[in-house]
């Protein structure tokens, strides 16, 4: 029987437990409300008895769960999400490993996202892949040969706080003018109710912009401008294969991504102009459990090539 491997994709709203086999197909998934608000040690109980339903056929390798940050991916802890309110160092790593008996890993959810697409989707085949996912955040993960690249800290990619304007707008933790308080949902959606006057978020600017409202395209024009201007930073950083984009701001593709590599190629050098590649996601919400599956799976074996 050819190995399984079991990934958790942790987010403020639901929480999901998957089987993916070597290929990287889900062959089951269960979803739960996470009920956040309930604390850390009522969803890691209900994480658990997720895990033990979905692995009940079979033997499985290892876990992979994937969490919003900020985290600590090389010791298993989860630090404080912003939306997983009471979570304040919780070794989440060690609680399910001691509840399942299998060799448990933690990633970002991002980066999680970033590696299932970089194996398995718009990332496929290339040298390198750098997934942006544009939601209610904003956040990175960067891919180099199948593996990714965290960093010393395990904050690498974290793009969503990089300055795009100094002394611009401040959301959240982020520095004022960060990428995530200019390009993000939540910015789309502040923006729509300052000067539109409208409650119905970051979908509604998008509907009116399609209708021809004048204001509404500004807005989204400024803040595709701003995320032209990170990946922009990106590509003169690191100039990966492929840029893909994720994100509940990306059903908007069709307006958002011409307008997008318009401007991404106002900003880099000459020589670069129109060999960017930028692709939304392949996987979409598939890539989060199959890239926690494939990063327990990959460090589960580097683990077992020091031990011989």
């Amino acid at each position: 029987m050819e190995n399984v491997y079991i990934g958790v994709d942790l987010g403020g709203t639901n929480l999901r437990v998957g089987l993916v086999d070597e290929s990287g197909r889900i062959l089951q998934v269960k979803q739960i409300p996470t009920e956040a608000s309930l604390g850390y040690e009522s969803i890691i109980t209900r994480m658990v008895d997720l895990i033990k339903e979905v692995k009940k056929a079979y033997s499985a390798v290892s876990i992979g769960i994937g969490s919003p940050g900020p985290l600590n991916p090389f010791d298993g802890v989860v630090v404080s999400p912003p939306n997983l309110p009471g979570w304040q160092d919780v070794p989440i790593t060690e609680m399910v490993e001691e509840a399942i008996g299998i060799p448990t890993y933690l990633v970002n959810d991002a980066d999680a996202a970033a590696l299932g697409e970089a194996l398995y989707g718009g990332g496929k085949g290339r040298e390198s892949s750098f997934y942006i996912t544009v939601s209610t955040g904003i956040g990175g993960g960067y891919v180099q040969n199948n593996r990714l690249i965290q960093g010393e800290h395990g904050y690498s990619a974290e793009v969503g706080n990089m300055i795009i304007k100094p002394g611009g707008q401040k959301h959240a933790n982020m520095n004022a003018g960060s990428l995530e308080a200019l390009a993000s949902g939540t910015s789309i959606a502040r923006e729509g109710k300052a000067r539109l006057e409208i409650s119905g978020g970051a979908e509604e600017v998008f509907e009116l912009a399609e209708k021809g409202n004048e204001e509404a395209v500004v807005i989204i024009d400024e803040a595709m401008d701003a995320l032209a201007i990170g990946i922009a930073n990106i590509v003169h950083s690191i100039d990966p294969s492929v840029i893909i984009l994720g994100g509940g701001v990306m059903q908007a593709k069709d307006m958002i991504l011409p307008l997008l590599k318009e401007k991404v190629d106002s900003y880099v050098y000459e020589g670069l102009r129109g060999k960017i590649e930028i692709e939304p996601v392949h996987l979409h919400d598939k890539a989060g459990i199959i890239g926690a599956a494939m990063h327990g799976r990959q460090n589960f074996e580097n683990e077992k090539l020091k031990d011989n």
